[in-house]
């Protein structure tokens, strides 16, 4: 069975509330995902894990880094 942090780090992705700025929109219209805050300047970015891995790449592709 995997263990949770596997599990969460596969389901959701947490950044800077300033690093979603003008990206979040292109978020929400292309993939299933929900945005929340998660602090006082972080958001989660939280989905399946296809979803995720997709939101990622996207992320990714416009110079986001996670880590």
């Amino acid at each position: 069975m995997p263990d949770a942090s596997q599990l969460r780090d596969s389901t959701q992705i947490v950044l800077p509330r300033e690093t979603l700025e003008g990206l979040e929109p292109r978020l929400d219209e292309e993939f299933t995902v929900t945005v929340v805050p998660a602090g006082d300047d972080h958001c989660r970015i939280i989905g399946s894990p296809v979803e995720i891995k997709s939101a990622g790449e996207f992320l990714a592709r416009n110079g986001v880094s996670i880590r």
